[in-house]
């Protein structure tokens, strides 16, 4: 019970997303937000109505038609496929991110880099491979010829709040979040950097979708985190700037 209360503290999720979308307040902006921006995103605009979660289940969700108005995404394909189905505006990119490797602050397994993910008996817990922080996480094996560290995933979970999670109360010996979720408990995991040649970019997408029925708010909202106060929030929280497309 101690850790299932401690993983729901780490977690810090909303559950609304779990199962049928909640009816929503009709007057009340909604946004669909990647799990990694739970923290930063309130700040934002504290009187919208959130939703967080693994930014596939969310795109899922708004394709089903959830009532979302705004949908930010941990990558930038999952809005570019809302967007050739004609169910979200063309998306932008609103910040960036790191891959990292996580472990327990005791680190009873001795993993000192992302080469120790392949020793016998580590427990390595990981993403799905439809989100986004699963699929970096598949990259970063691939090359760094770490595949076979796969034989060593004891659970694939939904979101990266619930691999922060699993790696925080000590039920896995490593795992792989975005540097901004493990400066959420600074005290429970110790961050493991990944070679910079075997990094992934990973950039967040964010549009407004075309069902919303707050159009006019759903693009403010957007020009808000795109804005130089939204940008600085994000930075407060570790996200990195946008960079500037190529002419």
């Amino acid at each position: 019970m101690r850790k299932l209360s401690a993983l729901a503290l780490v977690l810090g999720l909303s559950v609304a997303v779990a199962g049928a979308p909640a009816r929503p307040d009709k007057s009340r902006l909604t946004v669909y937000a990647a799990a990694s921006l739970t923290d930063a995103f309130p700040k934002l605009d504290r009187s919208a109505r959130y939703s967080f979660a693994g930014s596939n289940m969310l795109a899922a969700q708004v394709r089903q038609g959830a009532p979302a108005d705004v949908f930010a995404s941990a990558n930038t394909a999952l809005p570019q496929q809302l967007h050739d189905d004609k169910l979200c505006s063309k998306s932008v990119v609103l910040t960036r991110n790191t891959l990292v490797v996580i472990v327990p602050t005791a680190n009873p397994a001795h993993i000192r880099s992302v080469y120790d993910l392949g020793k016998r008996g580590v427990k390595l817990v990981i993403a799905a491979p439809g989100v986004p922080v699963g699929s970096y996480t598949l990259a970063v094996l691939q090359k760094t010829k770490l595949t076979g560290a796969l034989s060593n995933v004891v659970s694939r979970e939904t979101d990266v709040r619930e691999v922060l999670a699993k790696v925080a109360i000590g039920e896995a010996d490593a795992g792989f979040v975005y540097s901004t979720d493990a400066r959420t408990v600074p005290y429970k995991v110790r961050v493991l950097a990944i070679p910079p040649w075997a990094r992934p970019n990973v950039e967040y997408g964010l549009c407004v979708v075309s069902a919303s029925t707050h159009k006019a708010a759903a693009s403010a909202f957007v020009r808000r985190v795109l804005g130089k106060a939204g940008q600085q929030v994000l930075r407060k929280y570790g996200f990195l700037p946008r960079l500037k497309p190529k002419r």
